[in-house]
């Protein structure tokens, strides 16, 4: 009779698991494009930080990614569960918040050209009495607040995937999900910085490893300078992709794409994703032009009480 329950309760634990590890596979598929953002994203929000502070400053920012995902996850769950209606208007907002983000990285570069570098050895030579730990607390938290709004629609994605299974199976799978997601995300992002150190160490090798050494040393601030461009865009590209869906009960999307459809099967499938993009710039520019005159009022105010 014990072996007979014991056998039971292995098979219910393998059933389990097989099921948690089919919806975490069709979940990393639907969005590993988010995901892709992503790690651009945080890549670029944690550079130009000193190299000796790399990896702790990329170590906060994945705590505090662990920490948001322990607070969406339940959130979501329950609002999936109470208030599903809520779950778009929270994402609108995060989206908006992202493409305002993007917009305003693009603005501060088209209005200060020269400023060319914002990390914190420049800071610390423009003004020796810098303070760096304030500039790294600034990016981290900065970093943090961005993938709460990403982990959010990669979350959303993810559970839109497991809409046939039981509410305790959604729960451990997105759980595993979230927490694969971030030592995923991470390791790359850690990887990614360190990059030139790597480099550094096998150019002081001989013959084949100096060669690739000396290749890293020039691919690194290469990979940099390309995931600043790829990370501000795919805040417009999340961020218009978030509106753009959430817009589908008002507006028939599909039928939209239908009317600008050119007939070339591979311009058709980039269409969508350049929409997005567009959509998620204009949304910016108007955030930042409302911020820039609304500002001045809010801090008149404030002067003046």
């Amino acid at each position: 009779m014990a072996s007979g329950s014991l056998l039971a309760l292995l098979d219910d634990i393998a059933t389990l698991l097989d099921d948690i590890s089919v919806m975490s596979k069709v979940a990393t598929q639907k969005t590993a494009g988010v995901l892709g953002d992503d790690l651009a994203v945080n890549a670029e929000q944690v550079s130009g930080v000193r190299a000796a502070r790399e990896i702790p400053v990329v170590l906060a920012v994945a705590k505090g990614s662990m920490i948001n995902k322990v607070i969406i996850v339940p959130l979501i769950l329950a609002l999936s569960f109470f208030l599903p209606w809520l779950i778009t208007p929270l994402l609108v907002a995060g989206g908006l918040f992202l493409c305002y983000e993007g917009a305003e990285k693009v603005w501060h570069k088209l209005a200060h050209p020269h400023d060319k570098d914002h990390s914190q050895a420049k800071a610390l030579i423009a003004d020796s009495k810098a303070d760096l730990r304030k500039l790294e607390e600034k990016k981290i938290k900065g970093a943090i607040r961005t993938d709460f709004i990403l982990s959010l629609e990669i979350i959303v994605i993810a559970l839109s995937t497991m809409s046939d299974y039981p509410f305790a199976k959604q729960a451990v799978a997105l759980a595993f999900v979230a927490f694969a997601m971030t030592i995923l995300v991470y390791g790359l992002v850690a990887a990614i910085v360190k990059l030139d150190d790597l480099g550094l160490y096998l150019a002081k090798g001989k013959a084949l490893a100096a060669r690739v050494g000396q290749f890293l040393l020039w691919l690194a601030p290469m990979i940099m300078k390309l995931l600043t461009i790829v990370g501000t865009i795919a805040m417009f590209l999340v961020g218009g992709g978030i509106l753009t869906h959430s817009a589908e009960a008002v507006v028939d999307v599909d039928h939209l794409m239908q009317a600008i459809s050119t007939g070339l099967a591979w311009l058709d499938a980039v269409v969508p994703t350049l929409v997005n993009g567009v959509i998620g710039l204009f949304c910016g520019a108007l955030l930042v032009a409302a911020h820039g005159l609304l500002a001045p009022l809010w801090s008149g105010k404030g002067a003046a009480s």
